[in-house]
């Protein structure tokens, strides 16, 4: 039985692309691309000519019962401008009927803007909640954030240009001033990637240019300091074990909330 073949494609930089889907795209009977001309640039960069047709969300429903027609004939792949199919993009009514029609639907994987924004990010991130994108309106993006404001976990989402700045100003009334990471045009020529808070980041972008997507960082809890006696007791013990009072000083520090002055001063004698 013929499948239909989910096809990830570079975020930028053409070269991002597997073997694997150069070799899917070139063997196909048809690429389902959400604008043919951006798929028709990476074909070519590949000589791939394999024939295209549009499925986007202008025509998504007209052409499902065109395209599950095509799959009688031979292999489909779907490709979106960027990244991987169905994550903010169209495709997932595509999927759907095919499973319905019992298609095989075979998934090609590669790039994708939310690993690669995490690796670009300083902070570790274990877990992570993504939102795409946050919404056109004001009240739709200020909703949402507050709606997840109690995560402690990185809240990951996708920004325009032209809205960044709205956005970064209703992360920071909605969340506080967190720590973010935004990442600019990544894998492309003016990749760029800011680390910092949001107000600063706000000062930073004052005139934002291309894509970004936004790491935004869970708050650290707030420490209850430790008392003097378990500092001194702490101290102790890292000077019994043979280290030196400015190193044990700076490690107490961490571990209590307490200044490494504080701590310092508080060396057992």
């Amino acid at each position: 039985m013929n499948s239909l073949y989910i096809v990830s494609t570079p975020i930028g930089n053409l070269e991002d692309i597997t073997l694997r889907a150069i070799r899917m795209l070139s063997e196909v009977h048809l690429i389902a691309a959400e604008d043919t001309r951006v798929t028709r640039r990476l074909l070519s960069r590949y000589d791939i000519h394999t024939p295209l047709t549009s499925y986007n969300d202008h025509n998504k429903f007209s052409k499902i019962p065109r395209l599950l027609e095509s799959l009688e004939i031979g292999d489909l792949a779907l490709v979106s401008d960027a990244g991987t199919p169905v994550i903010n993009d169209p495709g997932y009514e595509l999927i759907r009927s095919a499973i319905q029609h019992s298609i095989p639907v075979i998934p090609v994987p590669g790039v994708s803007s939310i690993t690669t924004a995490i690796v670009l990010s300083e902070w570790e991130i274990g877990r992570f909640i993504y939102l795409g994108f946050l919404g056109r309106k004001r009240k739709e993006r200020k909703e949402l954030l507050i709606e997840y404001e109690p995560a402690q976990c990185t809240l990951i989402c996708l920004e325009s240009p032209h809205r960044l700045r709205d956005t970064l100003e209703d992360i920071l009334h909605a969340l506080g001033d967190r720590r973010l990471t935004v990442c600019r045009e990544m894998t492309k020529l003016y990749e760029e990637s800011f680390r910092g808070t949001v107000s600063t980041a706000l000062s930073h972008f004052q005139n934002p240019k291309g894509e970004f997507s936004l790491l935004i960082i869970p708050p650290i809890p707030e420490l209850k300091k430790w008392s003097d006696e378990n500092v001194r007791s702490a101290l102790l013990s890292e000077k019994q074990a043979g280290e030196s009072r400015r190193q044990a000083s700076a490690l107490i520090a961490f571990q209590s909330g307490r200044s490494r002055r504080e701590v310092y001063a508080l060396w057992p004698k």
